[in-house]
């Protein structure tokens, strides 16, 4: 009785607090998805630099990862236009502190592209499909937004930036070394606890 009760209990909360974001007003959403943008700002922050590439493993893609569940397709894939943005103007919350236009057309640069992808589309499936928030749909769909949303616009970015900067054009092997394999098992750690958070949120029926 009592985890009956403790489960139909965590049902009303993923309801409750679900119809609440769906029927914010614009104005709360806007502040949300900065707020968002500030997260990810922060999580970006948190780096590791590997010695074979010029992208810095971060915890900033957890933050992207959950933008679109906590916000929706529209308002996640906002704030990180909005983090891109105020990035580009001078806001000192890419990775390491850094901002301006010039950091977004360097290596990093597509992954940005990406986070604003990957937001959107978790938003939108989730949104729209209440079989993808069950454990292995929202696992399967976490690792779709990952690998291919965040990692095939950055993977372009890197090869672009690095011709560019050194007129080497990298091969497929040297460009997965640089720009993905260093960062898949942090990636797994990343996705595995913004499936959790999904599936603890978000409710499993219409």
């Amino acid at each position: 009785m009592i985890i009956t009760s403790n489960f139909n209990k965590l049902h009303e909360m993923q309801d409750s607090w679900y119809n609440w974001r769906n029927n914010a007003s614009t104005l709360t959403m806007v502040l949300l998805s900065f707020l968002v943008a500030c997260f990810t700002g922060l999580m970006a922050q948190v780096t590791l630099a590997l010695p074979w590439t010029p992208i810095l493993v971060t915890f900033q893609t957890f933050a992207v990862l959950t933008a679109g569940v906590l916000l929706g397709s529209k308002y996640g894939g906002f704030s990180m236009i909005l983090y891109t943005g105020l990035g580009i103007v001078g806001m000192p919350w890419f990775t390491s502190m850094n901002h301006g236009l010039s950091y977004v057309l360097s290596a990093t640069g597509g992954y940005l592209l990406g986070f604003v992808i990957a937001a959107m589309f978790i938003g939108y499936v989730f949104d729209h499909y209440v079989n993808a928030r069950k454990p292995k749909q929202c696992v399967l769909l976490m690792l779709i937004a990952n690998f291919v949303c965040i990692y095939v616009p950055g993977l372009i970015g890197l090869y672009y930036a690095t011709l560019v900067k050194t007129g080497t054009s990298l091969g497929l092997i040297e460009l997965l070394v640089m720009g993905l394999i260093p960062f898949i098992v942090g990636d797994l750690i990343k996705i595995a606890l913004a499936s959790g958070i999904t599936i603890s949120i978000l409710p499993k029926e219409e």
